[in-house]
């Protein structure tokens, strides 16, 4: 049985509350859960103390016998100190300018280089 720490999504329309919950890796994103273990309010402000809240002893014990957070639990729980930040990935190669866009970009560096070369030959 694989278990996972990981948001279950509650609230309204367009006003989203998570509850963080340990549940097996297989079950559905609301569905059935093993225990609830915090919540996270996104539309509270990041230095509001009540937008992640959780159960430092529990989430420390579901974490001992094997239960991996995903990477967005792993990133706030990481905030409150109780697991370690997760690794950022790389960004895909599909957002990058294209090859046109990056020759636009180098001559414009280049010529930037060049008149910053000028006016400190000028001075």
């Amino acid at each position: 049985m694989a278990l996972k720490i990981r948001l279950a999504r509650g609230g309204a329309k367009k006003n989203p509350y998570y509850r963080i919950v340990v549940a097996e890796s297989r079950r559905a994103r609301d569905g059935a859960f093993i225990e609830k273990v915090g919540t996270y309010n996104p539309l509270l402000d990041q230095a509001d103390e009540n937008r992640v809240t959780a159960k430092a002893d529990r989430i420390k014990y579901w974490i001992s016998v094997g239960a991996k957070p995903s990477d967005r639990v792993a990133l706030l729980l990481s905030g409150l100190g109780l697991c370690e930040k997760p690794a950022i990935t790389e960004t895909p190669k599909k957002s990058a300018p294209k090859k046109k866009a990056q020759e636009r970009l180098k001559a414009a560096s280049e010529a930037a280089a060049a008149s910053e070369s000028a006016e400190a030959a000028a001075e």
